[in-house]
């Protein structure tokens, strides 16, 4: 019998262990929606009715994974979290909030409670209401999208050090939050740790906006960031030259903190993939992105233990060479629902060398839309295809969001735990496609 450290070290090696690894809320983009997760613990009769569940990531609305419910799911990863949010203000202070779905929750002290008069929500920087609001949750929804506060772009005067106001070095009293939460986790529990530290993600479009800054300067708008690649490319690359010295700085600053304790690094979360294609083309990230990526592993893996960890949706087969010539061990959420990004595919060519973590059930359509069987059927055929010889981490296709049926989510993992065993049996029944929305 593995410890879940052991056994995920032994997926992220390619081997393969006792059973496939287990993720959910490890990360950012592995995680549960607040509503989800309180429909979860019930069916589970983990709570009483009513009891709220805590938010601790206030831009997705992603609901805490307590200790019980990972054993209850046999999860094998935890996170270390640092205690600054997305808009700035810190995890503490919780008071009682309601989502529009009635859902019981507890959010910090710094998040806005006051609706607009149309119902939306306005989130404000640092919890600071005299600045501009940075979020809105519309009215009957799920999570917070970011409002643009770009101001108006002056070429003559645009200077990188605007778009790196929040990347810093990173402070004493962070380092040792992570240091001593780092050493909880590790010796209270037995679970793969996953860390992400600040200023490691080169243009990741959620955080272009600088949800946490109350004035933000530079190029925030969306729109022109995306522009802004191709038509002010010099500038890009100096934010990002002087990001990566920051990064590495801090890297070196956290691995003396936390050292081998923590096994992977979510090192970014910049989408390079849409629906239908590559957002990002191959040349542009070879010249633009890869650079950067590989310092940040290349002094990882000559300095450290940890394992390096790329979050990027969409259709990035092409991509993908690119991405272990740049140093990552591990890809995530494997969007397979996307254009070109069949299964069998990606295993044949890559899973020797990288770690596919997730791509466990399609959450466009079977796993919001479809049955439980269908949504077990599924889960067999991902893990049958993935899981073999090892190089494999389940988890869902990015977060689970509200509204799926508990009854699939109940039906998802029971099926990981019926048929993650290594070795693992043969499909022999015919690929499902039902669940799609018509």
């Amino acid at each position: 019998m593995l410890t879940s450290r052991e056994r995920v070290a032994l997926a992220l090696n390619h081997e393969e262990p006792d059973r496939v690894p287990l993720d959910l809320g490890g990360t950012s983009v592995s995680g549960m929606q607040a509503s989800s997760v309180y429909l979860l613990r019930q069916a589970l009769h983990l709570d009483p009715p009513g009891s709220p569940v805590k938010v601790i990531e206030p831009f997705q609305m992603l609901g805490e994974i307590k200790p019980d419910l990972i054993d209850a799911l046999g999860v094998d990863v935890v996170q270390l979290r640092t205690t600054q949010t997305t808009f700035g203000f810190r995890n503490e202070g919780w008071k009682p909030w309601h989502l529009f779905d009635g859902t019981p929750v507890l959010v910090p002290a710094g998040f806005n409670t006051e609706p607009e008069p149309n119902g939306d929500i306005l989130m404000y920087p640092q919890g600071d209401r005299s600045a501009p609001p940075s979020g809105r949750m519309p009215k009957g929804g799920f999570y917070f999208d970011g409002i643009v506060r770009q101001p108006p772009i002056d070429e003559a005067r645009l200077d990188p050090a605007d778009n790196l106001e929040e990347y810093g070095p990173i402070g004493d009293d962070d380092l040792a939050y992570l240091r001593s939460e780092a050493e909880r986790l590790y010796t209270q529990t037995d679970k793969a740790i996953v860390g992400k530290f600040p200023g490691t993600a080169f243009g990741d479009i959620a955080a272009v906006p600088a949800p946490g800054l109350k004035y933000p300067k530079g190029i925030r708008d969306v729109e022109e960031w995306y522009i802004s690649l191709t038509s002010r490319r010099p500038y890009i690359y100096r934010v990002f030259e002087r990001q990566c010295e920051i990064a590495l700085a801090n890297l070196e600053k956290v691995w003396q903190a936390v050292g081998n304790r923590v096994s992977v690094v979510y090192l970014t979360g910049t989408d390079f993939g849409a629906q239908a294609g590559p957002f990002v083309s191959p040349k542009t990230y070879r010249e633009l992105f890869m650079p950067f990526h590989r310092q940040l592993n290349d002094w990882m893996h000559r300095h450290t233990t940890w394992k390096s960890f790329i979050h990027s949706c969409g259709s990035v087969m092409a991509l993908i060479p690119h991405f272990i010539e740049a140093g990552f061990d591990a890809l995530n959420p494997v969007q397979v629902s996307a254009a070109d990004m069949a299964p069998e595919r990606l295993k044949a060519r890559f899973g020797d060398r990288i770690t596919f973590w997730g791509g466990g059930v399609d959450t466009q359509h079977t796993f919001p839309f479809g049955t439980p069987e269908e949504v077990r059927t599924q889960v067999r055929e991902r893990i049958r295809i993935f899981g073999r010889g090892g190089g494999y981490i389940f988890d869902a296709i990015h977060n689970i969001q509200a509204c799926v049926p508990v009854e699939n989510v109940l039906a998802m993992y029971e099926a990981v735990r019926e048929y993650g065993r290594y070795p693992l049996e043969e499909m022999t029944e015919p690929r499902v496609q039902t669940g799609q929305r018509t």
